[in-house]
């Protein structure tokens, strides 16, 4: 046991401590092959956007929130066009002093009331539609965005987990092993850092998504629902003729109509961030070293994490199996004590770990009767000779182990325990499964439905959008053509004058 304790602790927690939790750990995957875009980029005086998927790029974002400039012009242009009717409508009213009422026949009217009809059918459609989509979108964004914190907060207890098991096997081994308990705790801090920077991101990030998600989803209900209300309003003020009323309807439906333009924008935006992200989350499922995603996770090359695995788990076995030699010559030393060959038993100690090349984690894999290193204490107490007890009658009860040497084979199998204990744990930490998984469960079950719901929502807001635009020219005509003339309630054709 004094022989390798100074050999595989500091070995291990060396490679764990300067390897595995660096600051400057290698990004995993070298060679990334990232998404080429082709885009404007506004920030960039309209140069194309040729770089990948990055959601750090301020540069990335513009390119893309670009993409929805069409329901961005649209809403400009309609905006200016309902200006200048505006203008030109006052100007009209303050320069003529009377008006003369065109004739029209019946069936204009007729006509005219059934365009009304038909296009607040599409529109209510459309709208029962993008309220659908938005409450759709929503759950999914939702669900989307849980996963990925929900890896950052399991990475996060991991490390808690692990940062608390250091910190046990720093204070067993302070008296025997100053070194590694030192390496021990410049680990445990750095393990407190990036846990820290988890939990940072996590109320950061998850504070400013949340925020987007419900300002996307307010947004889009509000005006949605008050364009719904209205379209009602429309119609029954229609049949009762209130034709004042009827026009301040028509004024708040333009306004309404741009905003729907700029959702409708916003939402094209969404549906190319929803494609592109999907399309990163696929890549990277098929192929994790050229992924334009692989830049973006603070993980190692995975040949490199795996050796750094490996060497963890060759260096336990083979600690293991030299205590199972020592076991086997303590056996031979008390082939003359019955006595104590009799307490002793035949034990070995479990190794969890196979064999050369991999040495992989295969806990099942100890045979009947062996038991794990942390009860050899247990074991060794049978045979301990306490500071109590007289040193000759230690020798007739058998115990030939002093305490002092039991304090430290506890100390160094304690640690051993732990270390074996958290290895599944340090697996994870450095193959980055945490995020891996993550994005794997995004990309196999919820990009799918993620892009139909977006793609929904932009469609039917697109409809709606267009039936607004054509629904308010027709609503201006009818007001046009009922302006002076009088009806009966409910009635399509006017009073005779």
């Amino acid at each position: 046991m004094s022989k390798s304790k100074g050999v595989l602790l500091p070995f291990v927690f060396f490679l764990v401590s300067t390897s595995l939790l660096s600051p400057n750990s290698v990004v995993y995957g070298s060679s990334v092959q990232e998404q080429s875009f082709n885009r404007p980029d506004p920030l960039r005086h309209f140069k194309s956007y040729s770089g990948g998927y990055d959601v750090r790029s301020k540069h990335y974002w513009a390119s893309a929130a670009f993409t929805g400039v069409h329901g961005y012009a649209i809403a400009g242009v309609w905006t200016l066009c309902g200006l200048g009717f505006g203008i030109f409508m006052i100007v009209k009213n303050l320069s003529s002093s009377s008006t003369s009422i065109a004739d029209h026949s019946n069936s204009r009217y007729f006509i005219l009331f059934l365009l009304i009809l038909l296009f607040t059918f599409l529109a209510i459609v459309a709208t029962s539609f993008a309220l659908a989509a938005n409450q759709s979108t929503l759950r999914r964004t939702k669900k989307l965005k849980e996963t990925i914190l929900r890896a950052g907060g399991d990475a996060r207890r991991t490390i808690r987990k692990v940062t608390k098991a250091f910190k046990e096997m720093q204070h067993h081994l302070l008296p025997y092993d100053p070194d590694t308990s030192f390496r021990l705790n410049i680990t445990t801090h750095r393990l407190g850092k990036e846990s820290r920077i988890i939990q940072r991101f996590v109320q950061k990030n998850g504070h400013s998504i949340n925020l987007a998600i419900q300002t996307s989803y307010i947004a889009h209900l509000g005006v949605v629902t008050v364009n719904l209300v209205l379209l009602v309003a429309a119609l029954v003020l229609l049949l009762l003729h209130w034709h004042p009323a009827f026009i301040t309807i028509i004024f708040i439906c333009w306004i309404l109509t741009t905003l729907c333009w700029v959702l409708t924008g916003f939402d094209f935006f969404l549906h190319t961030f929803a494609e592109d992200t999907c399309s990163a989350f696929e890549d990277f499922q098929q192929n994790p070293l050229n992924s334009s995603l692989s830049s973006l996770l603070p993980c190692m090359d995975s040949s490199y994490s795996n050796k750094v695995i490996v060497e963890i788990g060759s260096t336990i076995h083979n600690f293991i199996t030299e205590l199972n030699l020592k076991v086997t010559e303590l056996h031979r030393l008390l082939e003359l004590d019955e006595e104590a060959e009799e307490l002793l038993g035949d034990w070995r100690i479990c190794d969890p770990f196979s064999g050369a090349p991999n040495y992989s984690y295969i806990p099942e894999k100890c045979p009947k009767g062996a038991i794990p290193i942390g009860e050899i204490p247990n074991v060794l107490a049978r045979f301990t000779c306490y500071k109590e007890n007289s040193t000759r009658e230690c020798k007739g009860n058998g115990k030939f182990l002093t305490e002092a040497s039991f304090v430290m084979a506890w100390a160094y199998t304690c640690s051993i325990q732990d270390l074996i204990n958290i290895f599944p744990d340090l697996q994870n930490l450095a193959q980055c499964s945490f995020v891996k998984d993550a994005f794997f469960d995004v990309a196999s079950h919820q990009c799918r439905p993620f892009r139909v719901s977006v793609r929904l929502l932009w469609s039917s807001m697109l409809c709606l959008s267009i039936f607004m635009v054509i629904i308010v020219l027709i609503w201006v005509a009818k007001a046009y053509q009922d302006k002076g003339r009088y009806f009966s309630k409910c009635s399509i054709i006017p009073n005779p004058l």
